[in-house]
């Protein structure tokens, strides 16, 4: 009676070799995961250094260094410590939260749509700021803090519409669309209503624009970044079983209402606070997390290196628009839509050729 029991059973050898397999397998993911990493890292770290040495004014990378280390003189101090540098790392860390909460809303709607600036999160804080400016006349912080209310108003208000006893990531998506629509129109009278002057000033925030931004922008956005960064990484433990569904993620012992409501908030606030910093750079948070997931393919939602692609991507987006027309800087989110649409396009042919389009 035993003895076919005991055929069946794998021999302790083919354990032992399976057992080595998968952990070979391991250890390459997390060898290719660190040097995607430490590539991207890298990437991001030279569009920094060529920011800070090229413009209308070369610096040499000695002369650059030496402002770092606090040994440069006061005309290169100027143009590198006061004018270039502020605007370099706020697109690095722009960059950032806008790949990081892209990330997290695709892995967790399951949808490659499922992006801040697609679903009205980023028109929620555009209007918010909007509204803050042209109706109340505020600006500097009180302005970014109605960008973040914005912002988190919005991602509230399509959670509550595409709640059914659980959040499909399509509804949730059609929902979004629909949501920003309505906010853009919002956005829209509120311009219409404003001084030419002003409504000018606000269509070049709301293209998504570096120019001009200095260390009053910067610090506000590493303040909220170093906080929020973190908690959304630490939120993001459950999101492996969040992308099986609510009834297999129940199963396995997460809290899926509490895992899911702490990533939402995350990332929206993420987006709230970047949108407020730069204004609402298009097709960042949409095309950062696909190529990362490209990049380090097995690893799931890929956060990291989504973080450090946006980083890499909105650096070399702004440098390019300061030096693609000679004389002339356009804003940044102007480069950023020209990746980001042809992608946009391809994205919703390739569903239609497969029958999910519609």
């Amino acid at each position: 009676m035993n003895a076919p029991a005991a055929q069946a059973r794998p021999a302790p050898a083919a354990v032992a070799e399976a057992a080595a397999r998968v952990g070979r397998l391991r250890r390459v993911r997390r060898a290719r995961f660190t040097a995607v990493c430490a590539a991207l890292a890298l990437v991001a770290f030279a569009a920094l250094v060529l920011s800070l040495t090229v413009g209308d004014i070369d610096v040499p990378l000695t002369d650059v260094l030496a402002v770092l280390t606090g040994r440069g003189d006061a005309g290169t101090w100027f143009i590198v410590g006061e004018l270039r540098l502020p605007r370099a790392l706020l697109a690095l860390l722009v960059g950032c939260c806008f790949g990081l909460s892209g990330a997290v809303f695709q892995a967790l709607l399951r949808n490659p749509l499922a992006s801040p600036d697609v679903i009205g999160v980023s028109a929620g804080a555009s209007a918010g700021a909007v509204l803050a400016s042209m109706a109340f006349g505020l600006s500097g912080l009180a302005m970014s803090g109605s960008a973040l209310a914005g912002a988190l108003l919005a991602g509230t208000l399509i959670y509550a519409l595409s709640w059914r006893g659980g959040v499909s990531g399509g509804r949730f998506v059609l929902i979004g669309i629909g949501v920003g629509t309505g906010l853009v129109s919002l956005r829209s009278y509120l311009m219409t209503r404003a001084e030419v002057t002003e409504a000018a000033n606000a269509f070049v925030w709301l293209t998504g624009s570096l120019n001009g931004r200095s260390w009053d922008q910067f610090w506000p956005l590493l303040g909220c970044a170093v906080v929020l960064l973190p908690l959304t990484l630490a939120a993001s433990r459950g999101l492996g079983a969040l992308q099986l569904g609510d009834e297999a993620a129940g199963g396995l012992g997460a809290r899926v209402q509490h895992s899911r409501l702490a990533l939402l908030a995350g990332a929206t606030a993420l987006v709230g606070v970047a949108t407020a910093a730069a204004g609402p750079i298009g097709f960042v948070a949409f095309v950062s997390p696909p190529i990362a997931r490209r990049l380090v393919p097995g690893q799931g939602a890929a956060l990291v290196p989504a973080a450090l692609t946006g980083a890499a991507l909105v650096c070399l987006a702004d440098f390019g628009a300061q030096h693609l027309l000679p004389g002339t800087q356009v804003p940044v989110g102007v480069i950023t839509s020209v990746i980001g649409a042809p992608y946009l396009l391809w994205l919703l042919a390739r569903a239609n050729r497969v029958g999910r389009g519609g």
